[in-house]
């Protein structure tokens, strides 16, 4: 059965955007996955189709409605085994290493998040993770959606054309990816690195790992006490 993707949103018109092209479009036109968009309005019992209402307790911004949404995730039948996730400003960080896990298994249910966020009691009852992409904020969760749905295609059996395309890369290792150099050999004064050009794959190899260790150290030194088990891992961020 191929890896499914079944997204909730108040926009389905948004999708496949740019899941339609490059690896991902070309995946999902080969039957490599499947993309399912499902209209959390569809949900809605009145003759408005209202999804949404003021916030308990006062304050700006509407809030989507907990029945609404657990009708709609309810609607969508899936199976107990696959993830159900909210794409949330509040959510724990979307790592590598959770995209391989999701990436291995099924695929997930994604809920796309609107106005001032969703009713608490919805992420309780249906068991929604919350997950973050970023220490920002955007106007909802499709855009935060395509982003974990495109890294997770990528390293289903058969999108990429090596396997070492996703094995050798940022966050494979808990490091960085060192920097990569092609033709031509001289650009502008700068030569590419003389070991590149040794043919000495064991050299090659040694000053990749140096380089990705220096980068990583100079750009995200927390990847490398996570790494050491120096310190926790952190708190989710509130982002988007």
């Amino acid at each position: 059965m191929s890896w499914r993707a079944t997204v909730l949103t108040l926009f389905p018109e948004m999708f496949p955007g740019p899941l339609g092209v490059s690896l991902a479009g070309r995946a999902l036109a080969s039957g490599l996955w499947v993309l399912e968009t499902r209209d959390i309005r569809d949900s809605a019992t009145d003759r408005h189709r209202s999804v949404d209402d003021t916030p308990a307790g006062g304050g700006p911004g509407m809030v989507l409605r907990a029945d609404v949404l657990a009708a709609a995730i309810d609607a969508a039948e899936i199976n107990r085994e696959r993830p159900r996730l909210l794409m949330s400003p509040r959510g724990r960080p979307l790592t590598q290493s959770r995209v391989v896990e999701l990436a291995a298994g099924p695929g997930p249910l994604i809920v796309c998040g609107r106005f001032e966020g969703i009713d608490q009691r919805v992420i309780g009852a249906r068991k929604l993770e919350e997950v973050s992409i970023g220490d920002y904020v955007l106007s909802g969760g499709e855009i935060a959606a395509m982003t974990l749905i495109d890294a997770c295609v990528r390293l289903l059996p058969g999108v990429m054309g090596k396997v070492e395309s996703g094995a050798d890369e940022s966050f494979s290792e808990g490091l960085l990816e060192y920097p990569q150099y092609t033709r031509p050999q001289d650009f502008e004064g700068q030569p590419i690195p003389e070991v590149l050009l040794s043919g000495d794959h064991a050299r090659v190899a040694a000053w990749r790992r140096a380089e990705a260790v220096a980068l990583t150290r100079e750009r995200r030194p927390d990847l490398l006490t996570s790494k050491n088990g120096d310190q926790k891992r952190p708190k989710g961020p509130r982002e988007a």
